[in-house]
């Protein structure tokens, strides 16, 4: 028997009497290297403290509201075969692991579906890892699976590709986005106080810090997803994943994963022009958040949402910001109202806007990215530092080796899925970016839960009847329910109330008066079929028309819904009331109806 280790609490940088918020281990637990000991909490982030050592706790040396420091000792451990050995535990795989190349992840595929084909299944024994259900990918709908599962009484394997949970979204797109377009309307907020008789000096803008602040935030949330796996007993094993046979996947690092039940969460990756040359200058748009540097010249490819919230967040920083759009619209497919008024309002704040012009070439130079240009407006060359591509994202479905399971899958990477998001194969469901639709994370949630649901026998069903969208630019813009443009295309007879804010006290106070809210309403029944706004906060405004269409209500139903005074929130009662023909904030002539 080996004598006893000391835990310790490893270097907490600048921090410290750190508070322990919880205590993960007892008495007599084995634990596995890295397993979690204490739970600590600073005024900016939860962490976890690993074990450093396997072995039975001897001894826990904190409780509950203590404060650490680096180097205090959290536990003792035994260590020894032993305690490394008791039965039921879980130890950790110390096999040193490898990334193989594309030709031997191919030749394993082959090797286990070989074995597959002959004995039936892969015998548990000759798995690397055994799982009731297996989720792909760690995102908002692979880890909301997962949990799900996992409250549902399933034994459930997260895998993931990246070394921490959270996928493209907590890592490299929602929110680190979001911490930037914060930074970025502070600084525009303070300039047009200007106007207004407060002035404040040029921002002094230092990257690398405000890059640490967006990593913060970053680091919080994906520590919490950790917590919240262990908490629930969620295995998580790292690796990208193909599938070998019905069920069964194998690992780039060589391991298998034998499985009853499969929830597919792969997400999808950026999309990029062909032929553009190797250049740190050209990003897609995880490499446009590390701001590595602040460019003075910049170009953004493509006029959706993703390009346009990284323009106003370079914009805000101080670069000149062009955009170009293969078609003649910002936001494609968007009713022209919300663009109108969102291209007026910015258009000023950019260099160029470039509609419906293409990008027929890029070439690195010396000076910058010189992109050759074809279109009405366009000029027929220009130098950039810079140029983020955001043409839109591709779903991973043709990744993941699907045919070996029989998962039909199409030529843009998308799964058929129905209401309870299975797929053709009996077992194995698809989620989020996947399974179609708007590449949303608060679609792929709630999917998520039917799916885990579902997975664990229960009744249930995706029956959404509105996904609402968000573009986090300055102005918001957001929109729910049915579009004009969906309406006109339907032949649905609709009539639209729009509120301009203008009208609102709460707009005026706040120096925000270009924006509008509209709503659109069933002629005969005056239900709420839609709406959208263009502001600020549009996208926290956009909730109370969401649950309206959710629940049928109609004009009265919101227009007599006592709304706070002075808010924004107003200029939704006002355009239900002008519906109902009860507003009195703006003089609208009562329209004749059927």
């Amino acid at each position: 028997m080996a004598g006893t280790i000391e835990l310790k609490v490893p270097d907490l940088g600048d921090f410290a009497d750190v508070e322990v918020i919880e205590v993960l281990v007892a008495e007599g637990d084995v634990v596995a290297q890295e397993d979690s000991l204490v739970t600590l909490e600073t005024d900016k982030a939860a962490m976890d403290v690993p074990a450093s050592a396997a072995g039975r706790i001897v001894s826990v040396n904190v409780s509950l509201g203590d404060k650490l420091n680096s180097g205090d000792v959290v536990a003792t451990v035994e260590a020894g075969d032993a305690a490394a050995s008791e039965p039921g535990t879980a130890q950790e795989d110390t096999t040193s692991t490898r990334v193989m190349s594309p030709a031997e992840i191919e030749a394993a595929t082959g090797r286990v579906a070989e074995q597959q084909a002959s004995a039936g299944s892969l015998a548990d024994s000759d798995a690397t890892h055994r799982a009731q259900l297996v989720v792909i990918g760690a995102g908002p709908g692979g880890y909301t699976a997962a949990f799900r599962a996992a409250d549902l009484g399933m034994d459930v394997l997260l895998v993931e590709r990246w070394p921490m949970l959270g996928g493209v979204c907590l890592n490299v797109g929602c929110i680190p986005s979001k911490a930037l377009l914060h930074a970025a309307k502070v600084i525009d907020e303070a300039a047009a106080m200007g106007a207004h008789g407060v002035e404040f000096a040029a921002p002094k803008i230092d990257a690398d810090k405000l890059r640490g602040w967006k990593q913060q935030v970053v680091d919080r949330l994906v520590g919490g997803l950790s917590t919240l796996a262990k908490q629930r007993k969620v295995r998580v094993v790292h690796g990208t994943a193909r599938f070998a046979a019905r069920n069964q996947l194998v690992l780039d690092n060589g391991e298998t994963i034998a499985f009853e039940k499969c929830i597919i969460a792969a997400g999808s990756e950026p999309m990029m022009l062909p032929g553009l040359p190797d250049d740190p200058r050209i990003v897609d748009s995880t490499g446009a958040l590390e701001l590595d540097p602040i460019p003075q010249r910049m170009l953004v490819v493509g006029g959706g949402i993703i390009g346009l919230e990284m323009a106003c967040v370079y914009a805000a920083l101080g670069a000149d910001v062009s955009i170009v759009e293969l078609t003649d619209s910002l936001m494609p497919g968007t009713d022209k109202d919300l663009v109108r008024t969102f291209t007026k309002y910015v258009k000023d704040r950019y260099e160029r806007i470039m509609l419906g012009t293409k990008v027929t070439g890029m070439r690195a130079t010396t000076p910058g990215i010189e992109v050759s240009f074809e279109g009405k407006d366009a000029p027929s060359v220009g130098v950039y530092d810079k140029v983020l591509v955001a043409i839109g994202r591709r779903a991973n479905g043709g990744t993941l080796g699907l045919d070996k399971a029989g998962v039909n899958v199409d030529d843009r990477g998308i799964v058929a899925v129905d209401k309870q998001m299975r797929t053709n194969v009996e077992g194995i469901f698809a989620i989020g970016d996947l399974a179609g639709g708007p590449m949303l994370a608060h679609k792929a949630t709630h999917e998520a839960k039917v799916a885990a649901e579902v997975a664990a026998g229960e009744k249930s069903y995706f029956d959404a009847r509105t996904i609402p969208s968000v573009a986090y630019t300055d102005p918001e813009v957001a929109w729910v329910g049915l579009t004009e443009l969906e309406a006109k295309a339907q032949g649905i007879a609709f009539e639209k109330i729009s509120i301009p804010w203008a009208a609102s006290g709460r707009a005026l106070s706040i120096g925000r008066a270009e924006g509008f809210t509209k709503l659109l309403f069933d002629k005969d029944s005056g239900r709420i079929l839609g709406g959208a706004i263009v502001g600020p906060n549009a996208g926290d405004l956009l909730a109370e028309i969401g649950l309206a269409i959710e629940m049928g209500a109609d004009a009265e139903d919101v227009g007599l819904t006592v709304h706070a005074h002075p808010t924004l929130s107003e200029t939704v009662a006002f355009a239900a009331e002008g519906f109902a023909g009860t507003l009195t904030d703006l003089y609208m002539p009562k329209k004749k109806r059927r």
